[in-house]
């Protein structure tokens, strides 16, 4: 599972990095965690205020830390 997060570096940016790769290793889901700071790339996937998350290229979160309740939602396998 591809998990993006979208912003230029900040704290914010880096503790929901973080918050995201600490939730798929207790969730037990492998991630590939990529980080966008590109600010022409961000726009283009419509983000207006980071940090923000995509997950599999769509966008799930933007303008705050999410919260780990949150991350565990998006990662976890539907069904």
């Amino acid at each position: 599972m591809k998990v993006q997060v979208l912003g230029k570096g900040c704290s914010k940016c880096e503790l929901t990095e973080k918050l995201v790769r600490e939730t798929a290793e207790r969730l037990g889901v492998e991630v590939e965690v990529e980080k966008v700071t590109d600010m022409q790339a961000i726009a283009a996937m419509g983000v207006m205020s980071t940090p923000a998350v995509a997950v599999g290229g769509k966008l799930v979160h933007s303008g705050r830390v999410p919260l780990p309740e949150q991350i565990e939602g998006w990662l976890k396998p539907a069904g």
